[in-house]
């Protein structure tokens, strides 16, 4: 029904853009909700339903599991069957059974199954993006970001009063002061930055112990993207940068950033860490990147493989980024 085939090296996961959101339809979810085909995607502590052969585990809105759930149901849009398909909350309605135990940090392994549902199981996002198709990742992470919106919103910001989910869940509006409240997303800028054949690359305490990654930050109220990403750049490491250009972006609703890829030049050589924003920073060669990226270095681990961080990294080593 829709594309199934893996992200490529060439694509940004979870960047695919393909999915067909429909927002003229927004208004009449519930006759969507009601029609043949109509399917749903259950998230459970922000994890999706996926079934053991890796795709999402999708549902008919008029299985028994989830019939009842239309109101607080999202209308993510529709497939290529011109069927909708939306994503569902089930994290206090569902009983699950735990499969190794529910981690906290920079990646939970945990699975979560039901009973009556034997091939399927909740997992954790960052874990199968890789693994889903463009089309997939792409309603998967836009139902995640959309939930964990609507569990941090769940009062006006105008005057404090209960709001509630309207629009097919692209919406709030609150109960008193009826103010609509519209999901937020945070802009990031990532940054390649070189100086010859060397990339500057840093690490976060919470990290796994060898991984590094390129320098990242929010960009503020009133900042240019080529000026968050020079300040970032300089405010952590201290190296000034020049020559900033924009490579590609990706979605990543953890809970709620666009990250902006860019790359730029290095003007400045001496490392001088922000240790409230830095572990460490160092310059990479091109050849240890490399080998890192193989997982042939002995003490480099390279940046998660989905991350736009791992994408821009495999750019520039095939000289598709100066």
């Amino acid at each position: 029904m829709n594309n199934t085939t893996q992200q490529t090296d060439d694509a940004v996961t979870l960047g695919a853009g393909t999915l067909d959101r429909a927002a003229h339809l927004r208004g009449d979810a519930a006759s969507l909700w009601a029609q043949n085909g109509a399917r749903v995607l259950p998230l459970w502590s922000h994890k999706p339903f996926c079934n053991d052969s890796g795709g999402l585990a999708f549902l008919e809105t008029d299985h028994p599991t989830v019939v009842d759930l239309a109101q607080d149901a999202i209308f993510m849009g529709i497939d290529d069957a011109g069927a909708a398909v939306f994503a569902v909350d089930v994290t206090r309605t569902w009983t699950v059974t735990q499969v190794a135990e529910l981690q906290e940090g920079f990646l939970d392994p945990s699975q979560q199954r039901v009973d009556g549902l034997p091939d399927c199981a909740f997992l954790e996002l960052r874990a199968v993006m890789t693994l889903l198709s463009p089309w997939e990742a792409e309603v998967a992470s836009t139902a995640r970001g959309l939930l964990e919106w609507h569990g941090r919103h769940g009062f006006c910001a105008a005057c404090g009063a209960k709001s509630a989910m309207t629009q097919a869940g692209w919406q709030r509006t609150c109960s008193s002061c009826s103010a609509p409240h519209f999901p937020r997303t945070d802009p990031v800028v990532i940054m390649l930055v070189t100086r010859g054949n060397s990339v500057l690359l840093g690490r976060n305490e919470n990290w796994p112990e060898g991984m590094y990654s390129l320098l990242a930050g929010f960009v503020e109220p009133g900042e240019p993207i080529e000026a968050a990403v020079r300040r970032e750049v300089f405010e952590e490491s201290g190296i000034v940068v020049a020559d900033v250009t924009y490579i590609a972006s990706q979605p990543w609703p953890f809970p709620a950033s666009l990250m902006i890829g860019c790359a730029a030049r290095a003007t400045s050589e001496t490392i001088t860490i922000d240790p409230l924003e830095l572990q460490d920073a160092m310059w990479v060669t091109r050849e240890d990147v490399a080998l890192s990226m193989a997982g042939m270095h002995p003490t480099l681990k390279p940046a998660r493989k989905g991350a736009i961080a791992h994408y821009l990294l495999a750019k520039w080593l095939a000289d598709e980024i100066e």
